[in-house]
């Protein structure tokens, strides 16, 4: 069965995240926050939106890093929290190298990769834990 992050996942996440830079973890639009939590357990016409792991993931990562559920934060938070929810879920997330992971959520962020681009590279960069 899979885990799906909780609000008090990602918040616990985000402060200890913030902490570590001497930032406050400051969180502009809830709502916002608690649909991109919500979104990689959607589904349609009773079958579900996202059917695989990478594929939830990748709702997760596009909803936190597209739509600045916080004040600061929100790429960080939007792979530290994918990372957490594949951990949770088995696999481990490792991009190539720090650059690679940065412009990955980046590209992410700025719209320049799709869901279906955003879960591949996720699948790509699985492994099992």
């Amino acid at each position: 069965m899979t885990y799906f992050l909780t609000l008090e996942d990602v918040t616990d996440l985000g402060i200890a995240m913030m902490a570590e830079e001497g930032e406050d973890f400051l969180i502009a639009d809830p709502g916002l926050l608690e649909s991109a939590l919500a979104r990689p357990r959607a589904s349609a016409f009773g079958e579900p939106a996202y059917p695989n792991l990478p594929a939830q993931a990748a709702a997760l990562m596009h909803s936190l890093a597209r739509n600045d559920p916080l004040v600061d934060g929100n790429k960080r938070l939007a792979w530290a929290a994918t990372k957490l929810f594949l951990l949770f879920n088995g696999i481990t997330l490792r991009a190539t190298s720090l650059q690679e992971g940065e412009r990955f959520v980046l590209g992410v962020a700025t719209g320049s990769l799709d869901l279906l681009d955003i879960g591949q590279r996720i699948a790509n960069w699985s492994t099992p834990s």
